[in-house]
């Protein structure tokens, strides 16, 4: 058995009905967090449902969901991704579009939050399918989108060649004169569009990156450490690979189609190769099938949820062997989940911390394609590294600051960063 589909709502009781986390109001009730502001946050800016037509390849017309939730741009534009996948609703984009604005406030950068997508199963169309399905929902998210409004990037399902209808789109919508100022309406672009080097493993890097900073101060050695990873797509994959450095053991891995074992280890550049062919971790030569239970009790030094959200619950929390668990994806660890994790002197550090690496690259090729430039490789990890280390320390020293835990420092980050440009710009009229 694989991954455990996700709950209804993957934080399982933690959101009230103004969509305001557990997480958000302790962290508004610890700063003190002004209460007017404390409202202004509590709600979207902008919720969009579209219904729209698609002609399929045998003739026949489909009509497909679609949505776009602006959360707040007082830092910058909206930024955030589009997801296709047939497990999404109107909530669940509130929820992440939320995060997405923590997510930007943490890593210091001038962009506010959002989120989208498809309800839809990517699998089950044609890429000519797929091709005009990207299309007709960027017509009818119109002016919704724009390169210094709102900009999307890759998400579940989505990949650069997406990015690449949606700018190509976008751009026969604007008028001849304005196209070549407008090649930064989405992030995550192909090389040869404006991409950004580095943008594909930008995730998983900065997961590595969190990683390095939480050993350093705590002088532990990741020389031969042992660790797990739930889902090895993009950002599972990558950061299983980016820690080959450090020679450790990759004990167990699990994806959508299963999970596998091997004591001495397993080799990540070899698995990689391996989903790509096939599909997913099972099979895999060498490696032991086992379910979903002995994965999540495997004895390792740390997890990485990088799968879909809500898989660390009250009952999964108590399986687990490890002493950090390093959040990958989005949401992983419900609330109640967290508080058996906290128990059990197990030390998170929280999604809008470590997957931060992205949406960082996604703002330094929104910065290239705005300024016309192209900048290589090892300058874009530089500062990937430099501006995700910054956001550890200051999560780090807000933590030791309020004597509280990490995702409560990295709301308290956040919220302050935005409470403080509000107090400063006023509210209109």
């Amino acid at each position: 058995m694989g991954i455990a589909p996700p709950r209804a709502r993957a934080e399982s009781g933690s959101f009230h009905a103004d969509g305001t986390s557990v997480q958000f109001r302790r962290a508004a009730d610890l700063m003190n967090l002004d209460p007017d502001i404390r409202r202004i946050l509590s709600a979207a800016s902008s919720e969009s449902v579209f219904h729209f037509p698609v002609k399929m390849d045998d003739g026949h017309v489909e009509i497909f969901t679609g949505y776009r939730v602006q959360h707040n741009n007082v830092l910058g534009p909206y930024k955030g991704g589009l997801r296709f996948h047939p497990r999404v609703d109107l909530q669940l984009f509130r929820e992440l579009a939320a995060w997405m604005t923590w997510k930007t406030a943490i890593a210091d950068l001038p962009f506010g939050g959002a989120k989208g997508g498809i309800c839809m199963d990517p699998s089950q169309y044609s890429p000519a399918e797929l091709e005009r399905i990207t299309r007709r929902f960027v017509y009818a998210l119109g002016d919704s989108i724009g390169p210094d409004h709102d900009i999307p990037a890759p998400d579940m399902n989505t990949n650069p060649q997406v990015m690449a209808w949606i700018l190509d789109t976008y751009l026969t919508m604007v008028p001849p004169q304005q196209r070549l100022r407008s090649t930064h309406v989405v992030t995550g672009k192909p090389i040869g569009l404006g991409g950004c080097a580095g943008r594909d493993k930008a995730t998983g890097q900065g997961v590595v990156i969190t990683i390095e900073n939480w050993a350093r101060d705590r002088g532990f050695s990741l020389k031969g450490c042992s660790y797990t990873v739930q889902g090895f797509g993009n950002v599972g994959s990558w950061a299983a690979r980016l820690m080959q450095p450090y020679e450790p053991v990759l004990r167990a891995v699990e994806d959508h189609t299963g999970a596998i074992r091997r004591t001495e280890g397993l080799d990540p550049f070899e698995l990689t190769r391996w989903v790509e062919e096939h599909g997913g971790v099972t099979g895999f030569p060498g490696a032991e099938p086992i379910d979903h239970h002995a994965f999540l009790s495997t004895t390792a030094d740390f997890f990485i949820p990088a799968a879909l959200g809500g898989q660390i619950t009250q009952s999964t929390a108590a399986l687990l062997d490890v002493k950090l668990v390093v959040e990958a994806a989005n949401g992983p660890t419900t609330f109640e989940g967290e508080e058996v994790l906290t128990e059990r002197g197990i030390t998170i550090l929280p999604d809008i911390l470590c997957n931060a690496g992205g949406v960082i690259v996604s703002y330094l090729e929104w910065l290239q394609s705005k300024r016309s430039e192209a900048w290589d490789l090892e300058e874009v990890e530089e500062k990937l590294r430099r501006k995700i280390t910054r956001a550890y320390d200051r999560v780090r020293d807000t933590a030791l600051s309020f004597g509280t835990d990490w995702r409560t420092a990295a709301y308290i980050v956040a919220l302050s960063r935005l409470e403080s440009v509000y107090k400063e710009r006023g509210i209109f009229p």
